[in-house]
């Protein structure tokens, strides 16, 4: 017996954990994909066509015949020139600007990023949403409200056509910058620390990894002995190494991942997405000074700066590839020349072992010298840091409720009257808010509390003194109830996610990861996101959030007046009442809010409607009169409460 239970508990044990995991993979999935973004995709595209455009005509030769090598068994999906300008919306073809704009965002490796750009449909439908996405951009201009809109249709369109836009890269941080460790390490200790092996994976030390890998493929390109097709396969997949490799050193140069990854989730995309609007004045490693702004915010001086890099990224690789066979410089496996790179950023997390001859180590330093300098690590220095809304939390809900209702429970009352109340919750929650973008709406949250209502307008009594006899005449008297409130964003019904939580949090994690992130923005259909306003957001809500109140309940019966037939007459009745009501907000208005490091509060205007049945409605006097026929009372009303959030 004590064998089979020492056996049982560890089973238990062992399930508890791998549960856990599975919980914990999850909600990693859902709050943290999107802090791996940078630039988003035309941002990315922009610059990579400065950088191309900008190349001497020397160097764009080199460019168009490795283009070329690359375009041979895929002209009709590959564009004629590796910069096309001329590409609008519903583009048939791709061109090489693109191929960094796809990296890392929509592909997991370059040689993912190979089968996704040359193979898939749903890829030239990213540049699709890109394309218009570009467009609704530059027509809005820098309005916060209407760039935020802009987003969250383009969010939604992403989703839609790249399943996995959602939960791509939520295992690590590779898109930012690691901290700077002290205030004098220098450049080449901070690049020889982002490559070390077991350091988690970090934008220059992904940059470096494959640029290192096109830097190899692109030292064998003119070697004589290659067929043909062996060409056009070796430009393939340095062509994509190095799209992957300038992807991440375009991302250091967006404000909000130059502060440095450092501090729990909340705190990571708080800060990041506070200096992507608002800019940061940083340093580069040689000592230049500059101003940069972030993702969806990228200024045409940024998109230079930027360009800057990638032109002299993109140099290193054609000086290379236009050697000769002699003066080959790094050597490769004949198995590894043909095929992209493998290292797969959505699933490593840490950067893998690789020996860097320190002579070709010169060629990323001369291209880290030029990029900003990393915001320092917790500490003496640091940045000041914004949280977002993400991570558990328990709070306090105060709020006014003024509406009107249909009448009261009887069925002779039918007089139209208003009614006001103030509630008091304790809310515990679990925030996923703005993890899409500010418009999105992940938050999950239940209050325990209670209601006090004030009587009705409306009278049972109807002569000028009734209201002497207090609220007992009214046909909706004083009352108060216990109430439960929850809200959860959903993906197509009101509480899918509740029921599809416990089967895909065992069975794919990931799928239910993206489920919750398209209920965050809007749902499937898309209505229930947030739309931005100059003065905040407002969002229709109906589905989202439930309010149940028991009224009746408590140590203190409800009593009510009711007129009842009985035998021809009206008998003034003395009622005992207990109901159920069910509130539905349909619309919602939130002011923008600010943050501190672990508390948050916001104000809340919820416009609603609700249903409340008798439970149970007895006659207390005359106790010879049968108890009355009830109906339920309709309610509208408008909702205005103080939410605060103290975060774990």
């Amino acid at each position: 017996m004590i064998l089979k239970s020492m056996v049982y508990d560890s089973v238990l044990v062992k399930i508890r954990c791998w549960f856990h995991m599975r919980l914990l993979l999850f909600v990693s999935l859902c709050f943290v994909w999107l802090m791996s973004l940078a630039w988003v995709y035309p941002e990315h595209r922009d610059i990579t066509m400065i950088a191309i455009h900008d190349l001497d005509p020397q160097q764009k030769q080199i460019l168009a015949e490795l283009w070329a090598h690359a375009r041979r068994g895929y002209e009709n999906r590959l564009c004629d020139l590796p910069a096309d300008s001329t590409l609008a919306e519903n583009p048939d073809r791709l061109d090489y600007a693109a191929w960094p704009a796809i990296a890392g965002d929509h592909s997991c490796s370059p040689k993912n990023l190979l089968t996704n750009v040359l193979e898939t449909d749903w890829i030239l439908k990213v540049a699709d949403v890109a394309a218009r996405l570009k467009m609704r951009l530059d027509e809005v201009g820098w309005e916060r409200h209407h760039r935020l809109n802009v987003l969250r249709e383009s969010d939604v369109e992403l989703q839609s056509v790249d399943k996995a836009y959602a939960t791509r890269a939520g295992s690590n941080n590779v898109h930012f910058l690691l901290a700077k460790p002290e205030v004098d390490t220098d450049a080449l200790t901070y690049l020889s620390g982002c490559l070390e092996k077991g350091t988690e994976l970090n934008a220059i030390g992904a940059y470096a990894w494959y640029h290192l890998s096109a830097l190899m493929k692109a030292s064998h390109l003119n070697n004589p002995d290659l067929t043909r097709e062996e060409r056009s396969l070796l430009a393939r997949a340095l062509l994509a190494d190095e799209a992957f490799a300038l992807h991440f050193l375009q991302d250091v140069f967006a404000s909000g991942h130059v502060a440095g990854t450092w501090g729990n989730a909340a705190l990571r995309k708080g800060t990041h997405d506070y200096y992507n609007e608002k800019g940061l004045a940083v340093n580069t490693w040689s000592g230049e000074s500059l101003i940069l702004l972030g993702d969806a915010w990228m200024r045409y001086e940024d998109a230079l700066r930027a360009a800057d890099a990638v032109r002299a990224s993109l140099i290193q690789i054609l000086d290379v590839a236009g050697l000769d066979d002699e003066d080959i410089i790094l050597n490769a496996s004949d198995s590894s020349l043909f095929t992209a790179d493998s290292l797969d950023i959505c699933k490593s997390i840490f950067m893998p072992n690789r020996k860097v001859d320190m002579k070709y180590g010169q060629y990323l330093a001369d291209i880290l010298v030029e990029t900003p300098a990393p915001a320092l690590a917790e500490g003496l220095g640091e940045l000041p840091r914004f949280r977002a809304e993400i991570g558990p939390f328990m709070g306090i809900m105060a709020a006014l409720y003024i509406g009107t209702h249909s009448g009261g429970f009887v069925q002779n009352q039918e007089d139209v009257g208003g009614i006001g109340g103030i509630e008091m919750a304790l809310r515990l929650g679990f925030g996923i808010e703005g993890v899409v973008n500010e418009s999105s709406d992940g938050l999950v949250f239940l209050d325990l509390g209670i209601r006090q209502d004030a009587a009705s307008t409306s009278r049972i009594l109807d002569f000028e003194t009734a209201s002497e006899f207090g609220d007992i005449t009214a046909a909706v008297p004083s009352r108060s109830a216990y109430l439960a409130r929850l809200r959860m964003p959903y993906w197509l019904l009101p509480l899918d996610l509740l029921i599809a939580a416990p089967v895909l949090l065992i069975a794919s994690p990931a799928t239910l990861a993206d489920m919750a992130v398209v209920a965050s923005n809007g749902g499937l259909i898309g209505w229930q996101s947030g739309i931005a306003m100059p003065i905040g957001r407002l969002q229709f809500l109906l589905g989202r959030e439930i309010s149940a109140y028991f009224y009746g309940y408590g140590s203190k019966k409800d009593r009510g007046l009711a007129y009842i037939q009985y035998k021809g007459f009206e008998e003034l009745t003395l009622l005992d009442i207990r109901t159920f009501r069910l509130d539905f907000p349909i619309f919602e208005y939130r002011p923008f809010r600010s943050f501190s490091m672990d508390q948050s509060s916001s104000l809340d205007i919820q416009l609603s409607a609700g249903i409340e049945f008798p439970v149970h409605v007895s006659i207390i006097e005359p106790e010879y009169i049968s108890d009355p026929e009830v109906k339920n009372i309709w309610h509208f009303g408008l909702r205005i409460a103080f939410d605060w959030r103290g975060y774990f």
